[in-house]
């Protein structure tokens, strides 16, 4: 029995392989199984709702599992086999803990011989996360990830195919498609990245519902970066722009129970928050009235800049130049919401930045 032979009989019985994928090794249980899932959960040790990506043979096993667009089927043309994940909307026929808490899935065509060998014998989606645990550096060699993880995570692993030290190559590009634009959550090797001041040349949200989801894909892109320091969101918009909408998308992935209003005659709005075992504050702030700097003074913005608390400011181009050397300092995202004229009422053009820091 070779390799892969033994690996499939491993899946099948609810284990977890480690496999060489063509930019580092991953670890792969079937994505249908949710003792297998449950065991890599327990292995990678933290998610928050990310999404777990599965590796598939071909645009027709991917069809059974996610909704596939227009932009995904010509991502999948152009870039696949190859370092590219694409995230489209789930079919929820995969394990609990695989798609991502707004019900979306990555899915991976993998270009390596090996890791396609053993999709094909297996006949069903395996797991294509990478084999690293949280917040360790993803290894290029078995060597590499038994010496950074836990005699514990090394028991949960059933088998391993080792191809050796594989080439340090960049990590696959992450995009999202389920709002028809493309959006990219992490750059790799495909798709380089944009000029000017915003990275992504802009996504049409049709809908109020598509502005929250996307404010909620942003929170979870930076969940990670939010246990080490604030998130910031700096809105610019005309009135009507979808502002306000973006932060109610934020309220709904904090789970936030009180409903998100305009903060606009109060200047500031604070909420508390627990989610994924996090605690904080959500500070939704309105700049339009602000006339003196003393009227933020109640608000304490010192201390709201910290760790774990997400603050978005509404009309941030009207905001004090104090307020914004804060909310710059502690690293933000300038969101630019327009109403696309012409074509729909609820058609919003949105551009962002990835987090920027100033001095």
């Amino acid at each position: 029995m070779n390799s892969i032979e033994k690996a499939v009989k491993v899946l099948r019985a609810g284990g977890l392989v480690i496999y060489p994928t063509e930019t580092c090794y991953g670890a792969g249980v079937d994505a249908a199984n949710q003792k297998a899932i449950d065991k890599l959960l327990a292995y990678k040790t933290r998610r928050e709702g990310r999404p777990l990506s599965v590796a598939v043979t071909n645009q027709t096993m991917a069809s059974k599992y996610v909704k596939l667009n227009l932009t995904a089927k010509n991502l999948y043309t152009k870039f696949l086999p190859g370092p590219l994940t694409v995230v489209s909307a789930g079919k929820h026929k995969l394990a609990k803990g695989v798609e991502s808490e707004t019900g979306t899935l990555g899915i991976r065509i993998p270009a390596h011989p090996t890791a396609m060998a053993l999709i094909k014998k297996f006949g069903r989606p395996i797991t294509a996360t990478s084999a690293n645990v949280s917040y360790k550096p993803r290894p290029y060699s078995i060597k590499q990830l038994l010496s950074q993880i836990s005699k514990k995570q090394r028991r949960l692993i059933d088998f391993i195919i080792d191809a050796g030290n594989l080439p340090r190559r960049p990590v696959s590009t992450i995009v999202d498609t389920t709002l028809d634009d493309r959006l990219i959550i992490r750059q790799g090797e495909i798709i380089p990245p944009r000029g000017g001041i915003f990275k992504h040349p802009g996504v049409v949200t049709k809908s109020p519902q598509a502005t929250m989801k996307l404010a909620q894909t942003l929170c979870l892109k930076h969940w990670k970066d939010l246990q080490t320091r604030p998130l910031v969101f700096l809105l610019i918009g005309d009135l009507g722009a979808g502002k306000t909408v973006f932060a109610k998308g934020i309220g709904q992935f904090l789970q936030i129970k009180q409903p998100i209003t305009s903060p606009t005659f109060t200047i500031g709005k604070e909420y508390h928050y627990n989610h994924y075992g996090v605690t904080g504050k959500f500070l939704h702030l309105d700049t339009w009235r602000l006339q003196h700097l003393e009227e933020l003074t109640g608000l304490k913005l010192e201390k709201q800049f910290r760790p774990k608390n997400i603050v978005c400011i509404e009309w941030a181009g009207r905001a004090s130049t104090p307020l914004l050397k804060l909310a710059k300092k502690a690293g933000s995202i300038t969101i630019s919401l327009k109403i696309n004229q012409g074509i729909h009422v609820n058609d919003r053009i949105i551009k962002y930045n990835s987090i920027s820091f100033h001095k």
